[in-house]
């Protein structure tokens, strides 16, 4: 009799305790969703709000706020970074390859199947992409001690893709030529 007690006594308690987690862990669910808020008051209940289109105290707001583009870049002999604006227009190569919004040389690296393939890509192309590319995997085979390498040019989305990590190559002779 006393172990029958005993046992309903454990059963009754690891009850209360599973209820007793449980309210602990929904309650925060409980609080956390539209359910818990208040419900909307009349109008009358909220203080009056004047709407003021162009205050003087706006200027104070708008100085926080981002600015809409992004800058030009003040003209100097030699930055610090390294960073070289563009001065090519394409005219000469017959191929031009656009800055990004950030004044960047669009080179970049996508990695797949866990870091084991490696492709370059150089994108915003214009004009002659085949040409580029030609001038690009000379580039790459130059660095790979005349190995060769492999290419994928999409003319539609102007993309030109290099399988290995070569992205500082090409960004570096982009900029040598003044992309």
């Amino acid at each position: 009799m006393a172990a029958s007690a005993k046992l309903m006594v454990t059963n009754l308690l690891q009850h209360r305790l599973t209820q007793l987690t449980r309210s602990l862990h929904t309650q925060s669910a409980l609080l956390a969703n539209f359910r818990s808020s208040r419900e909307v008051q009349p109008l009358d209940q909220y203080p009056e709000v004047e709407v003021v289109h162009n205050p003087p105290e706006w200027k104070f707001v708008e100085r926080l706020l981002p600015p809409a583009t992004v800058p030009q870049p003040v003209a100097k002999a030699a930055y610090p970074s390294g960073w070289k604006p563009q001065t090519s227009d394409g005219t000469s190569d017959g191929y031009f390859v656009a800055r990004t919004k950030n004044h960047m040389v669009p080179v970049y690296l996508h990695t797949r199947f866990r870091g084991q393939r490696r492709i370059t890509v150089v994108r915003r192309v214009q004009g002659d992409i085949w040409a580029l590319e030609r001038d690009l995997r000379a580039v790459v085979e130059r660095s790979r001690n005349g190995k060769l390498c492999a290419t994928r040019v999409n003319e539609l989305s102007g993309q030109i893709h290099i399988h290995g990590d070569h992205v500082d190559v090409l960004r570096e002779h982009l900029k040598a030529k003044g992309f």
